[in-house]
């Protein structure tokens, strides 16, 4: 499987994918449909199957009633009544007959169409308090006996019980229809319903994947050629084709792309010509640097024989030639890694004496308070941790005064050395750009010893010995830089152009 396709499957599945959302609603609508018509055929169909199977059996037990029943004597025997509720059940839709008379008052006797399913226990008390009950007659009402009925079910089936009494002091008569048959229809329909609910529900999710595939495949093509752009892939287009939404959508990208990657070639060859430039002019500012300081160190020497009118500004031009020079250095440092070419020189040294050759070659010695072990053992560039330790501890002694404190140890895998200082602290709104390249804490005051670029610098080699610096206020007064650095820096070391980052003398700026 291509990872496209393995990335389109995992969209697919998230909940929150437009694909798994549009087969949710279109299944739960189908559902919904699917439900409700399957309940409202269900019902209709129920009550039409109930009502017809109740209606025939009703006429045909009132019509029994009013030509057997009714035929019978005042007075029937048991004989009479067994015999008729025989004849009536034996002319019927399938319903059992039960006939009640009274052979005295208070004497009643019984005949069964068939005993073993249909007695007087069957027939439910309300129903025969209903039908022994005399209506009033009224202008409305000119019967004073109805035919009543009831659904009840005896031993787990269905039946339809009916009773009514022969006007003029005839029996009584009682029905049982079973409505088993009826339900089955009615099971067997309910499955049928359900099976179509299934289907219904299967096409609708099948129907839902054919539409999200057709609607959502442009809208993956453009979310992948978004990443690609995204990824820096400039050259990205979608082909369009149609003219619906979607069609628009993808010109507007592919306008939008073009745009992006005109302004990006454009960007990067202006960034690419300013760095050149910078770049050429620090290599040619080099040649005539050297040779301006070695006059003014000359002149340097020279200024206590000098007139006292010249001698100040003899010094001047020296510590401005320094100065000069620095930046121009700091420029070069910079413009190779603008460039991509700075390189990591590996060399195993103890940090301890590597720290404390950094503080003696600046003669720091007496303003630093040094606390490392010996025998601590990294591999990095020697040269660029020089360059991290002068500009820290050099900006620590310019802006905190003597002592700054120097702490050196391990933590796991990682160099850790902290630099602190006893000055006022760096101010809350400075701390988020200490590490930016030209930045001035102070706007009134543009021109410093320093170049504006030491921290830079120095974060730049931390980054790319895999490490990282970071600046805070301690809690008892004074800024503390931290510096942590990995123990072994050779994953990060490039050998494939040695010699594209030669060693350069970088002191605090």
């Amino acid at each position: 499987m291509t990872e496209t396709a393995k990335r389109s499957l995992r969209a697919g599945l998230r909940w929150t994918s437009l694909r798994l959302r549009l087969v949710v609603v279109f299944a739960l609508v189908a559902l919904t449909a699917a439900v409700s018509a399957s309940g409202i055929a269900y019902w209709l169909n129920r009550e039409a199957v109930l009502t017809r199977t109740q209606d025939t059996a009703l006429d045909d037990f009132r019509r029994q009633m009013q030509e057997t029943a009714a035929g019978l004597p005042t007075r029937p025997t048991k004989d009479d009544l067994q015999r008729a509720a025989g004849e009536m059940a034996s002319s019927s839709p399938g319903y059992s007959v039960l006939l009640v008379a009274e052979r005295e008052r208070g004497k009643p006797i019984v005949g069964y169409s068939d005993l073993d399913s249909f007695t007087r226990a069957d027939v439910p008390d309300s129903l025969q308090e209903q039908v022994a009950r005399k209506q009033p007659l009224t202008s409305s009402n000119e019967h004073e006996y109805h035919l009543f009925w009831q659904r009840t079910s005896i031993a787990g089936t269905p039946y339809l019980v009916a009773g009514t009494r022969i006007i003029g002091g005839g029996p009584t008569g009682y029905m049982l229809k079973s409505l088993d048959q009826e339900r089955q229809d009615l099971n067997s329909l309910a499955w049928s319903l359900g099976i179509a609910t299934a289907l219904a529900l299967v096409g609708s999710a099948l129907l839902a994947q054919a539409a999200a595939t057709t609607v959502l495949r442009p809208v993956q093509r453009l979310g992948d050629a978004a990443r690609k752009l995204g990824e820096g892939k400039l050259d990205t287009r979608l082909e369009v084709s149609g003219t619906d939404e979607l069609a628009d959508l993808s010109r507007t990208f592919n306008r939008t792309a073009g745009s992006l990657e005109k302004k990006v070639a454009d960007m990067s060859a202006r960034e690419e010509a300013s760095r050149r430039f910078v770049a050429d002019m620090s290599h040619e500012l080099r040649t005539p640097l050297t040779a301006i300081t070695a006059v003014a160190e000359v002149l340097e020497d020279e200024a206590d024989t000098l007139d006292p009118m010249i001698a100040p500004a003899v010094h001047l031009v020296v510590s401005e030639t320094r100065r000069l020079n620095d930046l121009v250095e700091n420029l070069m440092e910079v413009t190779r890694f603008d460039a991509g070419t700075a390189r990591l020189v590996l060399d195993t040294v103890d940090v301890a004496d590597q720290v404390t050759a950094c503080i003696d070659a600046r003669a720091w010695l007496d303003a630093v308070d040094l606390d490392a072990e010996r025998g601590m053992m990294v591999r990095l560039d020697p040269r660029r941790l020089d360059v991290i330790l002068a500009n820290l501890i050099g900006n620590a002694l310019k802006h905190g005064g003597s002592p700054v404190g120097v702490r050196v140890r391990t933590e796991g895998e990682e160099l850790v050395i902290d630099v602190r200082d006893h000055g006022p602290g760096i101010p809350e709104d400075v701390l988020p750009h200490v590490f930016d390249r030209f930045y001035k804490a102070s706007a009134s005051r543009p021109r410093s010893e320093g170049s504006g670029l030491g921290l830079s610098i120095a974060m730049e080699n931390a980054h790319i010995h895999g490490g990282d610096i970071t600046a805070a206020n301690s809690p008892d007064g004074g800024a503390v830089f931290e510096l942590r650095l990995p123990r072994d820096a050779e994953k990060l070391a490039h050998h494939d152009e040695p010699g594209a980052d030669a060693p350069d003398e970088n002191g605090a700026t």
